[in-house]
């Protein structure tokens, strides 16, 4: 007999993704994957610099039209901004990855309240605004992608990091609703929930402790479980990233609400050094 050939549920080739955050962690590495399958991108985030460079390298190995666009998503009408500026430059865009995001770490009353709003700006408010602008269109299309990616976080109160826990539940749920809704027009809707994993997330937080010591994945492996869920013939509305986050996600549905945010918040609470 043969070998069998596997066949990808999604063809990227001959159209245009749209990434937020795509400057470095899961965003980047959406790029490199997208691009590796024939997709043309628009990269989105504020450091332009490493959006250039990173255009450059994926149009070189993929020979990929990939157009950078340096933007603050934490403004107000981000997603009009958005969908204005890729029509300016005259793209199409048939799927879209909102990536962007940020966490803050501490007790909730000692935060900084304007750091606080950014978050939820982001996290929340941003995720919001760019699928409203993109989804009727992607709907239309039919033949695409909308990942909008949550968190492990999202599965739980996390105490030390109440903010970021609550955005991506939002996110989550949200998500998971419009699964619902898209179904039968052909665009495949997925929340993505990653655990810890090796970006530059945990600098911005300000340290490892968030990490809750749990075992931190790639960036690879993140990337890899949410295009091969969205490549099945009847993809989930969601899907976590490591099977050990899937066991912690399920067991916490077992025990009170008093005993899983106890947990966590001796989780994520800071470690006293040896």
């Amino acid at each position: 007999m043969g070998r069998r050939t596997t066949v990808n549920a999604v063809d990227y080739r001959g159209r245009t993704t749209l990434i937020t955050g795509a400057s470095s962690g899961l965003g980047a590495e959406f790029a490199r994957q997208l691009a590796a399958r024939g997709s043309d991108l628009v990269l989105v985030a504020r450091r332009e610099d490493r959006l250039k460079e990173l255009a450059g390298q994926l149009s070189a190995a993929h020979g990929v039209t990939v157009e950078p666009v340096a933007m603050d998503l934490s403004v107000e009408g981000c997603g009009d901004l958005l969908a204005a500026e890729v029509e300016r430059r005259g793209i199409t865009v048939s799927s879209v990855v909102n990536n962007a995001g940020f966490g803050t770490y501490g007790r909730f009353h000692e935060e900084d309240p304007k750091r606080l709003r950014q978050e939820v700006g982001l996290d929340v408010m941003a995720v919001v605004d760019i699928s409203r602008a993109f989804i009727g269109p992607l709907r239309s299309r039919g033949d695409g992608v909308l990942i909008n990616v949550a968190s492990m976080a999202g599965y739980q109160p996390v105490p030390n990091m109440a903010v970021y826990g609550a955005s991506k539940a939002f996110v989550l749920s949200f998500t998971e609703a419009l699964w619902q809704e898209s179904r039968g027009t052909g665009l495949r809707v997925l929340a993505l929930s990653p655990g810890a994993t090796k970006t530059e997330f945990f600098d911005v937080v300000g340290t490892e402790d968030a990490a809750s010591g749990t075992k931190m994945q790639t960036s690879e492996e993140v990337v890899r479980t949410a295009l091969k869920a969205l490549d099945r013939r009847n993809p989930p509305p969601s899907v976590i990233s490591g099977s050990m986050n899937r066991i912690m996600a399920f067991s916490g549905r077992l025990a009170s609400r008093r005993t899983v945010v106890r947990m966590v918040d001796r989780m994520s609470s800071p470690r006293t050094p040896a």
